[in-house]
């Protein structure tokens, strides 16, 4: 064969600084946005602050369907303004308000709305520990990881010291941990997990594609002479490498826009942070509806008067000018990636778990962020970003987007029952009762058994005791 040249055409997604931008603005809390946009408008003087009306995208109905408008804001998608508070009807005629209970409030209004508990990392990694398709024994050993995993996400404790603590309850061995470890580490945050700097950003290089420059190289860096670069440069590590030193520098400015420590993007918020939700549910003529809250659309724009003077100013002024413009439209075009996919993750909830919105607890159906990203064409991990730290406003109080989502259990009838579903079956047994006789787990579960709900003994007393329940001994009153 004979050494030719051949041009062909393809596309390929760089981890551009506007990409970037656009994946850490959507996993930020609404609290902590408002924080990003007052720094952005502080340092940029091409964004200013602006107080126009807010139009939100119409909501879909629990069956997809939306109405079409004309707005001139609208980018191809269908808008609507938000309707006044009164309108949130949870049926017609009936304000939502009207039908949070007792229990869901004080005198300084809905609890919900008000404080929101801190989201550590092991409570992240643990709700997508048993959303995924494991058996109990792995995800008994996945518990067990998880809890080794430090605040920065890194895995410290060696996997022999760790098959050590679960003996003798569990005879498991350094192969069988490093699988499901190997689970865990396509968990989000990307990079979890890993025991090591270079295997914390080889995961993350391992989720970009593979036609990103620089990441073939970026991946042997990681896992080599990384340590040296401090040292020796750029221009030493091509030496070494035999290499171009634009290619070292390429693959080097693809490492430095890693996170080195993805485990502390969980729970950095503290744990008295008022709520404020992302998104309203409401119902409408019958049909639920969603939009994104007021504060969630950009309340920043371009400032006309410095952009026109562009035009007139001087070669430095003009280049300083073009600078911080291009930096506010890339900051405007992230906003509104951000709201859309998070509308579009909503919708799908939305569509996914009316019957929770109209029933409760009861009512929720399992679902899993594959499924979730499967519909939706996202990756699982833009999913997890989309709902962390993200409420939403619904007739039953404000809920974290995460509420939708729940584990399953096979029925007798041949489908599923969500683990949320189960522990309220479970709490209105136990509200029923005789106090002078309460029901044991053993009985609990013949009952749930009875109904279509197969589950041991021991689950019952593990969904029991994470609703803070005493056992039956505990529960007894004689009065």
């Amino acid at each position: 064969m004979k050494p030719r040249l051949q041009a062909s055409l393809g596309q390929q997604l760089v981890m551009t600084p506007q990409l970037r931008q656009a994946i850490r603005l959507l996993q930020l809390s609404a609290v902590e946005l408002e924080a990003e946009l007052v720094t952005a408008v502080e340092s940029n003087p091409l964004l200013d602050w602006t107080e126009t009306a807010i139009s939100v995208s119409n909501g879909a109905d629990s069956g997809g369907d939306e109405r079409e408008s004309s707005s001139p804001e609208s980018s191809g998608e269908d808008r609507e303004v938000l309707p006044p508070e009164a309108d949130w009807g949870a049926s017609d005629g009936e304000p939502w308000y009207q039908r949070i209970g007792p229990s869901d409030q004080d005198d300084d209004g809905p609890v919900a709305e008000q404080v929101a508990d801190a989201d550590t990392l092991h409570d992240h990694l643990l709700w997508q520990l048993h959303l995924s398709p494991l058996t109990a024994r792995d995800r008994l050993l996945g518990v067990s990881l998880i809890e080794a995993i430090d605040d920065d996400g890194y895995l410290r404790e060696p996997l022999d010291a760790i098959v050590a603590s679960l003996g003798p309850a569990i005879d498991a061995g350094v192969d069988e941990l490093t699988t499901v470890l190997h689970q865990i580490q396509r968990y989000d945050p990307v990079g979890v997990g890993a025991r090591s700097l270079g295997e914390c950003l080889s995961l993350q290089l391992a989720q970009l594609p593979a036609e990103t420059p620089g990441r073939e190289l970026a991946g042997r860096l990681a896992n080599g002479p990384l340590e040296r670069l401090p040292k020796i440069g750029a221009a030493g590590l091509a030496s070494e490498l035999k290499l171009e030193v634009a290619e070292v520098e390429t693959a080097v400015q693809l490492l430095r826009s890693l996170d080195p420590r993805p485990g502390a993007q969980i729970g950095a918020i503290a744990a008295d942070t008022y709520v404020a939700p992302d998104v309203v549910i409401w119902r409408q003529h019958g049909l639920w509806r969603v939009a994104l809250a007021d504060g969630m659309r950009p309340r920043v724009s371009i400032h006309r008067a410095y952009e026109g003077m562009i035009r007139h100013a001087s070669a430095a002024d003009a280049s300083y000018l073009r600078g911080h413009l291009q930096e506010a439209r890339w900051l405007l075009k992230s906003l509104e990636a951000r709201g859309d996919t998070l509308l579009k993750v909503t919708r799908c909830l939305l569509k996914q778990q009316a019957a929770f919105l109209e029933f409760g607890d009861s009512a929720l159906r399992p679902l899993t962020l594959r499924e979730v990203a499967n519909e939706i064409g996202l990756h699982e991990s833009t999913v997890s970003r989309a709902i962390s730290r993200k409420y939403a406003r619904t007739p039953r109080g404000t809920v974290p987007l995460r509420a939708f989502f729940a584990s399953g259990i096979d029925t007798g009838a041949g489908g599923e029952a969500s683990s949320t579903a189960i522990q309220s079956m479970i709490r209105r047994l136990i509200e029923a009762e005789n106090p002078r006789k309460p029901l044991s787990d053993a009985r609990l579960a013949e009952t749930l058994k009875a109904t279509g709900v197969p589950v041991a003994r021991r689950t019952v007393a593990k969904y029991r005791e994470a609703m803070s329940i005493p056992s039956s001994q505990d529960r007894v009153r004689m009065g």
